[in-house]
């Protein structure tokens, strides 16, 4: 199973490029798309499930060309956008056999028991019955992934998924990815670095249309080995350490002090301590172009 995509281009009529001669390929699994906001990341997601053509380039499934044949690709797609609709006044079951007659599943037992059984994984069955505009946000995302897995895709896209959910309800959220992952290619997209690091099994970092760097998450962590440093300072010395180095990140401490993390090849001497080093250390690497 493989996804394929080769300079892949868009601009916007506003003059902004989304995406800039993009290209990876990515197989069975988890795969993270991280990036910040305005990265392109939505603009390649949109693509991908077919709600837009690029300017330029190619993108397979397997064999299926996907800007020639979207119909064959969306028989085998699964989409859940950051935001979506629901009907008001129908319960989860009510819109999941709605749902299953919009994609072609007959009446029958066998229609009730694939119900039964998506709403199961992403623990809904005790409330079935309730009303899903009256779910919370969590509760909603997770019938998404409920109404996409009707179909059996092979492909499944999520755009930002867990942006607003409590702890308790983005580990219910990722836990029901991580089942559905073992068959299927997963693209998560995302600008919260831990969910790749709770999640994905490979990962791409994108900024300015481009993909930047396609590896795995163990990786960074090798390739940062040696060269994060870190140390407290006082906040008046912020802009000082920031001109002086190449600062990934800061934060305050209890004491009102402000702990840096440096990345450098060589000991930056004055005081740093050698630092160990995080998937959100080799991001900001990555993005602030320390790493090619």
């Amino acid at each position: 199973m493989k996804l394929t995509l080769k300079n892949i281009s868009k601009t916007y009529k506003n003059g902004v490029k989304a995406l800039d001669a993009l290209s990876c390929e990515i197989t069975a699994g988890m795969t993270g798309l991280l990036g910040p906001n305005g990265a392109g990341k939505s603009t390649l997601m949109r693509t991908l499930a077919t709600l837009q053509k690029p300017d330029s380039g190619d993108i397979f499934f397997n064999e299926i060309d996907i800007l020639k044949d979207p119909l064959s690709l969306r028989k085998q797609l699964g989409y859940l956008p950051q935001e979506f609709g629901v009907y008001p006044k129908m319960t989860a079951e009510e819109l999941l056999g709605y749902f299953a007659a919009l994609k072609g599943i007959p009446s029958g037992k066998a229609k009730d028991d694939l119900i039964h059984y998506v709403l199961e994984l992403t623990n809904l069955y005790d409330v079935r019955k309730k009303y899903v505009d009256g779910y919370s946000g969590g509760m909603k995302q997770r019938f998404g992934i409920a109404q996409l897995l009707l179909s059996g895709p092979k492909l499944i896209i999520v755009d930002e998924p867990t942006a607003g959910l409590d702890p308790a309800e983005r580990n219910r959220f990722l836990n029901i990815l991580r089942e559905i992952a073992r068959t299927n290619i997963i693209i998560f997209s995302t600008h919260i670095v831990e969910d790749i690091k709770d999640l994905c099994n490979d990962m791409a970092i994108m900024n300015n249309g481009r993909i930047l760097k396609h590896v795995h998450p163990v990786d960074c962590i090798k390739e940062l080995r040696g060269k994060i440093w870190t140390k407290n300072i006082n906040p008046d010395r912020l802009e000082e350490a920031e001109s002086a180095h190449e600062v990934l990140s800061s934060g305050y401490n209890r004491d009102d002090s402000v702990n840096i993390r440096v990345f450098s090849e060589h000991d930056p001497g004055e005081g740093f301590a050698i630092g160990q080093p995080a998937l959100e250390d080799y991001y900001f690497a990555v993005l602030n172009g320390n790493l090619k």
